[in-house]
């Protein structure tokens, strides 16, 4: 038989717990501080102690986000321009980027340095996205000629989906297939 203990969780020890669960996460996720706050919340509430306030555990968890913070575990900037730059090579547009980090929680300064990061590498980074967007669901300028009028609407909506302007998504579909293939070969 397994002897029942009936210890009182202190103060310190769920602290302990909460770094222990932030550097297991960190490790394997890499998250932004808003992410792993969420988590460490969440592992909170399933393991509910009894004698803490639940309003404490915000404070103890931004104590952990802050030591973390403070020995260069976690870092939304880093976080915020690593995610870019792996989002642009997928093909995703600067408004996708821009809205995929707001909801990961990242503060607004980072993320207008990170797009003007983007704007300054390369001031005109949607059409190159719009371009890899069109050669990996094959379509725009990547289908056959007699089909492109065809489906010239469908093709605009797709890339309206995948968060180009108008402008972007008219100026891509308007290139001819023999500009298409350099440009690809280009990227």
């Amino acid at each position: 038989m397994i002897p029942i203990r009936n210890k009182k969780k202190t103060l310190e020890v769920t602290v302990e717990e909460m770094r222990n669960f932030a550097f297991r996460y960190v490790e394997k996720y890499a998250p932004s501080k808003q992410q792993l706050k969420t988590y460490l919340l969440k592992k909170y509430l399933k393991i509910s102690v009894d004698n803490i306030k639940k309003r404490d555990v915000g404070d103890l968890i931004d104590v952990v986000l802050s030591d973390l913070e403070k020995n260069k575990f976690i870092n939304d900037k880093f976080y915020s321009d690593s995610k870019a730059k792996s989002m642009i090579q997928r093909g995703k547009s600067i408004n996708k980027i821009r809205n995929y980090l707001v909801g990961k929680g990242i503060k607004d300064e980072f993320i207008k340095e990170t797009v003007n990061k983007i704007h300054d590498d390369n001031s005109d980074q949607d059409f190159f996205s719009a371009i890899k967007i069109c050669k990996k669901k094959r379509i725009g300028p990547a289908r056959t000629e007699d089909n492109r009028l065809l489906f010239y609407k469908k093709d605009i909506s797709l890339l309206a989906r995948n968060g180009f302007d108008f402008e972007t998504s008219k100026k891509v579909m308007n290139i001819t297939k023999d500009d298409f293939d350099k440009i690809i070969k280009l990227l």
